[in-house]
């Protein structure tokens, strides 16, 4: 976050600071196996998925939108409140914390939500003991704090999840990147977990870390999934300053602090990695990684990995080779800039095909002074930043972003955009009049002719309350076909969203079961419908530094069936489903 000194500078009123992403930097290089299918009504629930009633009545919300997102967090039983630490001197670690996780972690068939949470840091109340969350989905939008029962209420400094079955056991585990040493919980299955990060050797790092955005993939197509883990930077406590603007004390940036490399772990199959970091090939460009996604942009049937850096050098996209050895190509493909060659705060950074071409495309969040941005995959490795172009940048420009999606709200077939907002500045409002702390979420929704309207306005109460935005979540909380929002709020109590959009169209979820990475993640799901085909991929830690969407969704509109399911197993396996009734959660094994 390159934002307060003067560098390249953003005017506030007389007070100028760097933003976030330092400009100054800017550059112009740029085998097919049998499926088992098991579908659900509510009536008939395999494994345990429970299946509420399909949204049926009018296609239009509130006041003509076709988007209804109502806030109910009252109602749900969350009492989580985060807490960054802080103690009034503005630890730079403070303004990136914290991600959120949403995973069926006891496999009943609802998703269930982890908060991470901050610690005390010099000079705050060390008699607290704030802890990360895990609540329990009890159906009905009711959720129930099981922390102490799971035994996964870590007390280090929260930042970034990812969700994965590193041990092929059937139930999905959790990594958690800190301030200090990450940890590995393993999930027994019977509703606990262990602390397994001594065993497995991935603390990754020590007391001087700070951690972000985290993935579990498979590198190198073997079948367990391995695990990349991004740093922000190195911090002690005697490099700590305090800048001014306007004699208003702010945060340092991050151009003040050293980098840290990111980490590469290959699963050794018995419950063990071992450090691969050399096979990333960064060595000499460390950037300043905070939100991640690994994906197969270049559909070649490996997972690369995109790490949004905060500033120099720009973005990475580390193009994998299919063997887990992986290149820097973020300045050739046209990833490491925004369309004016400027590198970027890069908070956030969703993945998703926005346009139906069978490419992934990226969505990225950013800085004050710096809008939202669009990743067009153009195929051939080539992208194109088209955030103008398509309206993708809309409600950004003023205001510093988080945790987001390119997630399907209306279920018409086209992914839409989330986007938390929220500054990192406490005391921006007393010197900055073109911005504030809190501010609510936006919505820009597609088209489906390639561009973005923002409908946050008419979107429902959910969508009205400020806030302070880090970490997002999207899942079907309650199996209804519609996907809701979790958000993370700097040192406040959640948003939980309920999704009550009325457009009567219809949908289709999928959970993968793969013989040894048995969420699929990494696996290519294509959907046809007549002439229309809609892609997707299982992704295993995204967004602001947290984790969702392990369970695949799609919109049909009023299709109310499916000609084919289509899975690209990583290694190679192919899995083809045929005629599929619509308005329902089904499983397909590798």
């Amino acid at each position: 976050m390159s934002r307060f000194l003067p560098v390249i500078c953003v005017v506030v009123l007389g007070c100028s600071f760097a933003s976030h992403g330092d400009t100054s930097s800017a550059r112009n290089d740029r085998g097919e196996s049998r499926a088992v299918s098991a579908e659900g009504t509510p009536d008939q629930r395999p494994d345990s998925i429970p299946i509420a009633e399909p949204g049926v009545g009018s296609r239009h919300g509130t006041a003509g939108c076709s988007i209804t997102l109502t806030d109910v967090t009252d109602a749900t039983g969350i009492e989580f409140q985060h807490t960054d630490g802080s103690s009034g001197a503005r630890y730079i670690m403070e303004t990136v914390a914290s991600g959120v996780a949403t995973f069926d972690y006891d496999r009943d068939g609802l998703i269930d939500i982890y908060f991470l949470n901050g610690a005390p840091l010099r000079g705050a109340d060390s008699s607290a003991h704030p802890r990360n969350r895990l609540y329990r989905n009890l159906g009905g939008f009711r959720f129930v704090d099981v922390t102490r029962q799971a035994g996964v209420g870590d007390e280090g400094y929260g930042l970034g999840v990812a969700v994965g079955d590193y041990d092929a056991d059937g139930f999905p585990d959790l990594y958690i990147s800190n301030f200090g040493p990450n940890v590995l919980y393993r999930n027994n299955g019977d509703g606990t977990f262990d602390n397994t990060t001594r065993q497995a050797a991935v603390a990754a790092g020590d007391d001087t870390k700070v951690g972000a955005g985290t993935c579990f993939l498979d590198a190198d197509r073997d079948g367990d999934l391995d695990l990349f883990v991004s740093n922000y930077l190195k911090f002690t406590y005697a490099d700590h300053l305090t800048n001014f603007c306007r004699g208003f004390p702010i945060y340092a940036g991050p151009e003040n602090f050293d980098a840290l490399p990111s980490r590469l772990f290959f699963n050794n199959g018995d419950g063990t990695f071992a450090d691969v970091s050399d096979r990333l090939h960064v060595e000499t460009a460390w950037g300043k990684g905070m939100g991640i996604v690994c994906a197969d942009y270049d559909n070649d049937g490996d997972t690369d990995i995109m790490v949004g850096n905060d500033g120099r050098p720009g973005n990475f996209l580390l193009r994998n080779d299919g063997t887990g050895e992986f290149d820097e190509v973020g300045g050739i493909s046209g990833m490491a800039y925004d369309a004016a060659g400027f590198a970027l705060g890069s908070m956030g950074v969703a993945c998703g095909d926005y346009d139906n071409d069978g490419d992934l495309d990226f969505f990225m969040s950013n800085f004050q002074g710096q809008s939202c941005v669009l990743f067009r995959n153009l195929g051939g490795g080539i992208f194109q930043e088209v955030a103008r172009e398509t309206g993708a940048g809309q409600g950004s420009f003023n205001h510093v972003t988080w945790g987001c999606g390119l997630v399907d709200l209306d279920n018409d077939g086209f992914r839409d955009i989330f986007y938390a907002r929220g500054h990192l500045l406490d005391n921006v409002d007393e010197f900055d009049d073109t911005t504030s702390y809190k501010a609510t979420p936006v919505v820009l929704k597609n088209t489906g002719h390639g561009t973005f309207i923002d409908v946050s306005p008419l979107a429902g109460t959910g969508l009205t309350r400020k806030s302070v935005g880090r970490g997002v979540a999207f899942d079907d909380l309650d199996n209804d076909g519609r996907i809701d929002v979790v958000i993370l709020n700097s040192r406040r109590v959640p948003t939980i969203i309920r999704n009550e959009c009325l457009t009567g169209y219809h949908w289709i979820e999928i959970r993968l079961h793969g013989t040894r990475n048995r969420d699929g993640v990494g696996a290519h799901v294509k959907i046809t419908v007549g002439k229309t085909t809609q892609m997707t991929e299982v992704h295993s830690g995204q967004g602001y530094q947290s984790h969702f969407g392990t369970r695949l969704y799609f919109g049909l509109g009023e299709d109310e069936h499916i000609d084919t399911i289509e899975v690209d197993w990583i290694g190679g396996r192919k899995t083809m489903v045929h005629d599929i009734k619509a308005d329902r959660i089904i499983n397909i094994s590798e």
